[in-house]
């Protein structure tokens, strides 16, 4: 597993540090794999939207564009 170091303002470190029996390494987790399955799911809508779209103007290829 790769470590990763953030900063944080020092208001909200004071206000973390009030609820010390948190697993804040945690919390941060969950949040940032939350917001990569949120934008790998916009990825992957906008790529079946052109698709389609390609394929409607008559594309024939264009699920090759899409491949990468």
């Amino acid at each position: 597993m790769t470590n990763m170091t953030m900063a944080i303002p020092d208001v909200m470190h004071a206000k973390m540090k009030k609820y010390s029996d948190i697993k804040w390494t945690e919390v941060a987790r969950q949040a940032l794999e939350k917001k990569l399955n949120e934008l790998e799911a916009d990825d992957k809508a906008w790529k079946e939207h052109g698709q389609k779209h390609a394929i409607a103007r008559g594309w024939s290829e264009a699920h090759e564009l899409f491949k990468f």
